[in-house]
């Protein structure tokens, strides 16, 4: 049988170390998980008391609005006012999503149509990637480190690229690098896709977890930039909301509006419980993402302090809750995931081989923060074990 969407799509590197990790388990060993970056900080409890008191309410029960309820709309819309100044209109400039990977990928379908390019960064979460492969795309890699200029680099390919990219896709903070940009990037790139007829997503996954300051700007802070792109904003991380699958698209209203023309005929939107709890989110707790900001940047310093300790040296991540490693010298030969089976192996510690990010990544791990400053000590222990043996013979 053919599977013809999917036929570009690689092995998922992940689920090999997940597997690995599964088998260790159930022959009794430890693994500390610091793969997947999937929060384990809880809900916050009014947002779940909310759920439970909607989900009584038979009415709540039946098909809700795909685009999301007209005060959900309202209540995101409310807050890019307070946290970056920027008017969203909810009615033409918002609409929510289920999750960002949903809502990245239906939104690549209504850019790109076969043959179509777009600028997509190298390393970068699969989804930026993947939604541009199903949509028919072809992808032109935009190299991304943390020395690296992103912006001359874009350009760059842009102009060897042929046909020219119709969308370039970033997203910062970024995972898995951690890197940062400031208002003055997001300027630069409004002027480069006005003068290019280029249209803008950004993802702003890790709005609320940047460790010096408030919260990372948003590319719609930008002068002119909702002439010519959206950005994606979920709950998942600043709210811990990863499985309640909720987030929003914003920005122009003509791409809004497409993508919310295509959801009209594939889906009924978020179960409504949801989004009303996603109200209370938005609108009542205002200083949980601080909260939540506060305990991964307490797993950062767990971590930082004991790789620095066992000699593997590491940038400090500025933002997000993973931190980008490079793989120690000595085993780099071996490239991220031979690394990633050999410290699940000898150091019972998983994490993402970053070749899973795309073919730039290969020469790092990804951590993500998604266990205790104690269980980080218990993984920092074992990866000594499993650097001190040295690469399998």
């Amino acid at each position: 049988m053919e599977f013809r969407r999917i036929e570009r799509f690689p092995p998922y590197v992940f689920s090999i170390v997940n597997e690995l990790k599964m088998a260790a388990r159930r022959s009794g060993e430890d693994i500390v998980d610091l793969g997947m970056g999937n929060p384990d900080i809880p809900t916050p409890e009014a947002v779940v008391e909310k759920l439970k008191e909607a989900v009584d309410n038979p009415r709540n029960h039946r098909y809700s609005a795909s685009r999301g309820i007209p005060k959900l709309r309202a209540a995101v819309s409310s807050l890019y006012e307070r946290a970056w100044g920027v008017d969203i209109d909810p009615e033409t400039e918002a609409v929510a999503v289920i999750g960002a990977k949903e809502g990245l990928s239906h939104l690549a379908w209504v850019l790109c149509e076969p043959g179509d390019s777009v600028l997509v960064p190298e390393p970068t979460y699969p989804i930026h990637t993947y939604a541009m492969i199903l949509a028919g795309a072809n992808l032109t890699s935009i190299p991304m480190t943390h020395e690296s200029d992103f912006f001359g680099d874009m350009v760059k390919a842009y102009e060897r690229s042929e046909p020219k990219p119709r969308v370039v896709l970033c997203s910062f903070p970024h995972n898995p690098t951690t890197a940062m940009v400031d208002i003055n990037f997001f300027e630069q790139l409004v002027d480069f896709a006005k003068s290019r007829g280029v249209m803008v997503i950004h993802d702003l996954a890790y709005a609320d977890l940047v460790f010096d300051a408030e919260r990372a700007p948003s590319f719609l802070q930008a002068r002119g930039a909702k002439d010519v792109g959206v950005e994606f904003f979920s709950m998942s991380k600043s709210y811990s909301m990863p499985g309640w699958r909720l987030a929003f698209c914003v920005g122009n209203p003509e791409m809004v509006g497409a993508l919310t023309k295509l959801k009209s005929y594939l889906d009924y939107g978020v179960f409504q419980p949801i989004q009303i709890a996603g109200i209370i989110a938005l609108n009542e707790c205002g200083e949980v993402p601080k909260q939540i900001r506060e305990v991964y940047r307490s797993r950062r310093d767990a971590l930082c302090e004991g790789l620095d300790r066992i000699g593997w040296e590491m940038p400090v991540p500025e933002a997000t809750m993973f931190a980008w490693a490079p793989i120690p010298e000595e085993f780099k030969h071996m490239g991220s995931l031979d690394f990633a089976k050999h410290l699940v192996h000898e150091g019972k510690v998983a994490v993402s081989p970053g070749i899973g990010f795309g073919n730039q990544g290969d020469g790092f791990v990804r951590f993500a923060l998604v266990e205790n400053e104690q269980r980080i000590r218990q993984a920092v222990r074992g990866m000594r074990r499993a650097i001190e043996m040295g690469p399998p013979k």
